[in-house]
């Protein structure tokens, strides 16, 4: 049963990085071909792009990254579900960090937000030890499933 919940979740996982790979070669194409104006990083939209993807790392990457810890889960399906939230949240930053970085002509600052949620992704990667470890209850005393 174990073993399905890590499959799953290595769907999960991988379906990220495609994602992110279609987000990558589609604004490279779009951009290389001038199939959009740039969007200026100093104009009101700009802003507005980075501060909701600056905001959107900021914020989902810790929750993410902590949320296992705050919602134990007791049952196998339950982490399955934590797990596959977890993430989901840490790394919707690197598409959108990918395509803002290129709808505003390459401002590198928004590829460092979609490294960073890439690195935090990294650490999202679902082995059976990490599930185990992550389920094992912190007394020893208490049952676990």
């Amino acid at each position: 049963m174990e073993e399905q919940i890590i499959r799953k979740l290595n769907l999960y996982y991988y379906g990220v990085m495609i994602l992110s790979l279609i987000a990558l070669t589609a604004m490279y194409y779009a951009f290389s071909h001038g199939l959009y104006e740039p969007l200026d990083r100093f104009s009101q939209l700009g802003m507005a792009v980075q501060y909701i993807v600056i905001f959107d790392a900021l914020i989902t990457i810790p929750l993410g990254l902590y949320l296992v810890k705050w919602r134990k889960p007791e049952k196998p399906e339950q982490y399955g579900k934590i797990a596959a939230w977890r993430i989901m949240l840490v790394s919707n930053a690197m598409p959108l960090g990918i395509i803002a970085f290129y709808w505003m002509g390459g401002y590198r600052s928004m590829l460092w937000v979609a490294a960073v949620a890439a690195v935090a992704w990294y650490f999202t990667k679902p082995t059976l030890g990490k599930m185990e470890q992550e389920m094992k209850p912190k007394d020893p005393n208490e049952e676990t499933y």
